[in-house]
């Protein structure tokens, strides 16, 4: 692939530009993120700190470490992890995220750098990281396979990324587009196109095609009676998160 094409879709790209100023609005378009970041946190969290021998008790157990929050919205991961000590980069290709980011950061008194920028570009200028987390983007992208391969390319040897997506099935297209888009309107119709979701099995061909190596999966579920999500190894069906590393 030449890295200076794109695998960024603006039509995509539109879609969450158009609710940017909603990101840190717990009720508002963004509510199943944050109902579900809490969870996503604890999965990655644990998931640096087996892969890099850190101590989550200590005051800032991800200092040293380079992080990149590919598709990072409003900074919703990236101030965690910048809280925990990491060296964060935010990237996202909708430009109107950039400063509603920012802001915030500021506001909470964080040192975060934030970029309107695509992984491509970033892989051609040689960055490297030591964590990248690639969070609820793959299914958004026009070329899943070369976007995964600039991910890996922006990976040290050794390093680690967290790649989260949704399962393509009809359980999927039941919660993710007709409860969450249609009936609970969490979501603005349309947001999500079932055919573009990545079964699990896809996503781990996609991962070793593109040269990492598949470490994990687990599914994050979602309980309607407790109304909370958890961490599930053996129910993917619908949302779910991989860990793979590139080979040192």
């Amino acid at each position: 692939m030449n890295m200076s094409q794109t695998t960024v879709d603006p039509a995509e790209v539109a879609k969450f530009e158009a609710m940017a100023a909603e990101w840190w609005d717990p009720t508002g378009k963004f509510k199943p993120l944050h109902m579900l970041n809490p969870t996503r946190l604890d999965y990655i969290t644990r998931q640096i700190a087996a892969e890099f021998d850190r101590d989550l008790t200590a005051p800032k157990p991800f200092e040293g470490l380079r992080l990149l929050d590919i598709g990072c919205g409003g900074g919703l991961l990236s101030e965690p992890m910048a809280r925990l000590g990491a060296t964060v980069v935010g990237a996202d290709a909708a430009a109107r995220n950039i400063p509603v980011a920012q802001i915030h950061a500021e506001q909470s008194g964080l040192d975060i750098d934030y970029r309107c920028i695509t992984a491509e570009e970033m892989a051609a200028a040689g960055e490297k990281f030591d964590v990248l987390l690639n969070m609820e983007v793959v299914e958004h992208v026009s070329d899943p396979l070369a976007y995964l391969t600039a991910c890996h390319d922006l990976l040290k040897p050794g390093g680690l990324m967290i790649c989260s997506t949704i399962n393509r099935n009809p359980k999927s297209f039941a919660m993710a587009i007709v409860g969450a888009e249609w009936v609970m309107r969490w979501l603005p119709k349309g947001t999500h196109e079932w055919n573009k979701f990545i079964t699990p099995d896809e996503l781990k061909e996609l991962l070793e095609k593109a040269g990492l190596r598949h470490e994990d999966a687990t599914g994050f579920v979602f309980n309607p009676i407790l109304w909370s999500w958890s961490l599930s190894a053996s129910d993917l069906s619908v949302n779910y998160v991989t860990a793979s590393t590139r080979p040192a």
